[in-house]
């Protein structure tokens, strides 16, 4: 790993420094996800709200069925969509965080 013993006292910097970019890029990763899921939240809450009073004033049973299908249908598909968003946020973030953690691991087996 270290390829001779003087670099070794250097090892605790690099790990510093590279746990303090990771948990800077973590915090960054974190922030973007937790918006996103905010954004999602009001939306859905508004869909359903929205959902709700169109059912309130369903002329027929029919009609009432047609409306929550359809509210069942979209709030399904986004969802999907989101979960996939977000789990694409997460693998992000994990290669994101991962670079500095590599960067002093090669930078001390170059020493």
């Amino acid at each position: 790993m270290i390829k001779n013993f003087d670099a070794f006292p250097k090892f605790p910097a690099y790990n510093a420094e590279a746990a303090m970019k990771a948990f800077g890029d973590w915090n960054k990763g974190l922030q973007a996800i937790a918006a996103e899921m905010t954004d999602y939240t009001k939306r859905s809450f508004e869909d359903g709200t929205a959902t709700m009073e169109k059912l309130l004033s369903a002329k027929s049973f029919e009609q009432a069925v047609e409306i929550q299908t359809g509210y069942a249908k979209r709030a399904y598909d986004e969802y999907m969509h989101q979960m996939s968003k977000i789990g694409g946020l997460y693998a992000e973030l994990a290669k994101e965080a991962y670079k500095p953690v590599e960067k002093a691991i090669q930078s001390v087996r170059e020493h």
